[in-house]
This record gives C-alpha cells, structure tokens and sequence, in this order.
C-alpha cells in the first residue's frame, strides 16, 4: 500500500469518528438516535467507499500522470458525498428525519470530503513529482492547467462557506435546543457553556483541516521552488546538464517548462562557443605545426597526457583546489597552443636540420615568450573571464621549457614558481620528444623514456607530477599507441 492509500485509510478513520460526534452535536434528530442506530449507516458507507476507493485508484493509475491528480480529488469528495447519500437514504427509509437534519448531514460530510480530497490530492501530487525526479521525466503541461490563483481562490472561497454553513446549522440546532429543551432543564450559565463547546469542536475540526491542506500545500510548493532553485544553482555554476523537474500543471509547471527551454538554449549556446574555441584553439596549433617538424599526432598525445596527469594528480593534498574538473578541461584543451611561439622563429633555425649554434639557440629559447606574448595580447581584447582558456595556454606557452631546479628557460623560474600547467606540460613534452622518431635520434622505448624522467625527479620535473607519471603509466603507453605517427613521418 502506498503512502497516499495509507493516508486515506486514517483519513476515513478520522472523519468516521469525527462525523459520529458532529452529528450527536449538530442534529438534534441524529442526537436521539440509539449508538447502533447512528453508527450503523456511517459505518458501513465509509467501509464500502474506502474499499470502492482503492478499486477506483487503480483505474487512476492507469491514466496519464498530467490527470491522476485532478482525478483522485474528484474521486475522494465523490466518495464523501456518496457517503451522506447512503447516511440520507438509510435515515429517510428508517426514521423519516426532517430535511434539515438531512442537509446537515450531506453538509458535514461533503465538508470533510473537501479537505481530505485536497490534502490526498497534494500527497498525490508530492509523489508524482518525486517518480518524475528519479526518473527524469516531466508532465505535459496543458493548457487547461488550474491556475495557483484559482486554486487558492477556491480553496479560501470553499473554506469561508463550509465555515460559515456549519456554524449557521450549529447555532441554529443550539437556539432550536435552548429554547426546547435547555431553558426547562439546565441553567443558562450551563447551557452556554455547551454551546461555546460545540462551537469550539466545529471550529477546531475545520481549522485542523484547512491548516493540513496549507501545510501540505506548502511543502508541495517548497519542493518546486527548491527543485528550480537548485537548477539555477547549477545553472550559474557553469553546469547545464540539469534540468527542473514540471511536476505541476500550472504556472509552476510552466516556469519550469520555460527554465528547461532556457537552459537548452545556453548548452546550444555554450556547446557553439567551446566549438568556436576548439577550432580556433586548432587552427593555431595547425599554423605552429605547418611551421615545425612536430606532428599533429605529437599534439594530440601531449594533450592526452596532460590530462592524465592532471586526472591523477586531482586528488592529492595541494592539487585539489588547482585541478577542478573545469580547470582540467581548459588545460587539455589549451595543451596545443604550447609551442604556438614558435610561427615567429624564423625558418632557417626552426627548420635546421642539425644542431644550433649558440646565437640560433637564444633565438630559438625566445619561443616561449613569443607564443605568451600573442597570448596575453588576446586576453587583454577579450578578458580573461570570457576566454578562461587563455590563461593556461599562456601559462603553458611560456613556462613548458622552465625546469624545477631552476636551469630551464625563458625565466629560469624554480619549483612552483612555475604554474602547475606548465610543469605537467614540461613531462608530456619531453615523455613524448623521447618516444619518438627525431632526424638526430631514433625512438626510445616507454621505459628508456620512464628512466630518463625518473633522473630528471627534481632537477627538471616536480617530483609530484613524476610520481604521477609512474601511477598512470600504462594510459602514457595506450595513448601512444592510439595516437601514433604516420609511416614516413617524423615528429
């Protein structure tokens, strides 16, 4: 049984115990009914309705969720007034009652129906909203959605006649009781008190109920509310791959309809502009390599492995707050560009095939600052929030060739003077220099390479990015392989 089923069950208990007592206190010809006389009716009809109820729900269950809820409200005060019929019936047939004592009951028990409809309903709908969250589904909103104004409107409107109709029928029986039965045999005083305390009763029992219905209202409505909060949450966070739940057919729904179209449209947005950026990221990695003797393969493999170092150094004291998962990504991404200096070495040294004379070789070590240079002019046109992926080309442009002991280039930087980005580029570049096939040296094998970089632990690497090496080694060897260089062509 479910928890809107195990509601109803103590809601049926509740009502049956509380229209026992408001029709001893409310109709004086129920009043001077025998216990089996009154109970019987009311027994049975609530026995019968809450058995055709859970009949009924099945039927429910089969509809669209759009309709479930509107359709066990219905279905609920229905139920109630089916009830007053049976309750009306048994009495006319036995007792002949006056019409009065008849409207009375027909009253109480469509009251009672009208709150427990509504507070089932709103149960209804909280659990329809969870199953759509876990299963990442929404509502068809419709266009004939109960608007949250009217909702409250008639439920204000509904609560102000039910109150005002039982207490008019509780004064009345009370003057009609008073006047025949109270003055001959209790003191006024007495009489009084009495009926302030049936007053007291009805009232209590309606504000019980219309405080229930608000407070389950309530929680419906913090659920949406806190389901589009947390969406735009991560909406401004940068993540777009969330979506707000439409889990109500009315303006809710609808925000949240119209939020989910929005945030479609900024991942289209952002995917064109990280498109943008990757092809212009591309492009001048392409230009740097139409320039050199390195291959787009030597670019794709130092990418990859900057990014696995950087995923197994994420995790460690020091690094955690450098590597976010954001950070990592624009460090891939911006790995390319790390030689981009290199379109302003003029060709007779960048393209000699033997070794630099010292006068080449200061030309040659002014590629860093070159690529950073034409970096930092970008930056300073477009601003470094709306192209974050600079700052670490930037970084990697200029520091790659610095080493921890202090003796790299252009700068001479030591230690973690020298930006993280950088210094896992510096192991990429040299792991992958080493593996392959140059005019001056043949290939080295993955672990002549490993033992090279493991002498340079400390003098030319960070030792922390070393050891990183050594864990992920087996991804350095698949990327390799996956990305290798063409026959005949020499990175």
């Amino acid at each position: 049984m479910d928890k809107v089923a195990r509601l109803a069950s103590k809601h049926w208990i509740v009502a049956l115990v509380l229209f026992s007592i408001y029709g001893i206190q409310v109709c004086p010809f129920l009043e001077a009914q025998t216990p089996l006389q009154l109970l019987l009716p009311i027994v049975l009809g609530f026995m019968f309705t809450l058995l055709l109820r859970r009949i009924f729900c099945l039927r429910i269950e089969r509809k669209a969720k759009e309709l479930q809820v509107a359709a066990q409200f219905k279905l609920d005060l229905a139920l109630f007034m089916f009830i007053s019929v049976i309750v009306v019936t048994y009495n006319s047939l036995m007792f002949e009652p006056p019409w009065e004592s008849n409207l009375k009951v027909i009253m109480g028990l469509s009251a009672l129906g009208f709150y427990i409809a509504a507070d089932l309903a709103l149960l209804k709908e909280w659990q329809i909203a969870l199953e759509l969250e876990k299963t990442q589904q929404h509502l068809a909103i419709q266009a004939q959605g109960f608007a949250v104004g009217k909702k409250f409107s008639a439920f204000a409107i509904s609560s102000a006649f039910v109150l005002a109709g039982i207490i008019f029928l509780v004064i009345n029986k009370d003057l009609e009781w008073l006047v025949m039965v109270g003055s001959e045999r209790y003191p006024l005083p007495l009489a009084q008190r009495y009926i302030v305390t049936e007053l007291a009763f009805v009232l209590a029992v309606v504000m019980a109920y219309v405080i229930r219905v608000i407070f389950s209202y309530s929680r419906n409505l913090q659920r949406l509310l806190e389901n589009q909060n947390n969406s735009l949450a991560m909406v401004q966070n940068g993540q777009l791959d969330t979506q707000v739940t439409v889990s109500s057919n009315d303006e809710f729904g609808i925000i949240a309809q119209r939020t989910n179209t929005m945030i479609s449209s900024l991942q289209r947005s952002t995917h064109s502009l990280h498109q943008t950026r990757d092809i212009a990221i591309h492009s001048l990695a392409s230009l740097a390599e139409t320039r050199d003797n390195e291959t787009g393969a030597h670019i794709l493999r130092t990418q990859y492995y900057v990014k696995a170092l950087a995923e197994e150094l994420k995790h460690q004291p020091g690094f955690v707050e450098l590597l976010t998962e954001q950070n990592i990504e624009l460090i891939y991404k911006s790995a390319p560009l790390h030689d981009i200096g290199k379109v302003g070495i003029p060709d007779a040294i960048l393209l000699k095939p033997g070794k630099l004379d010292d006068e080449q070789w200061l030309v040659m070590r002014q590629h860093p600052q070159i690529g950073a240079n034409a970096l930092a002019e970008a930056e300073r046109h477009f601003g470094s929030e709306d192209a974050a992926f600079l700052q670490f080309a930037k970084e990697i442009a200029l520091s790659h060739h610095e080493k921890w002991d202090g003796s790299g280039y252009p700068h001479g930087s030591v230690g973690s003077d020298i930006p993280l980005s950088a210094r896992l580029m510096a192991l990429a570049d040299v792991y992958d220099a080493l593996i392959s096939k140059r005019v001056y040296k043949p290939a080295f094998s993955h672990e002549k390479a490993k033992q090279i970089i493991l002498e340079g632990k400390g003098k030319h690497f960070d030792p922390a990015v070393v050891e990183a090496f050594c864990r992920c080694e087996q991804q350095f060897v698949e990327i390799a392989a996956q990305y290798q260089d063409k026959p005949g062509q020499a990175a």
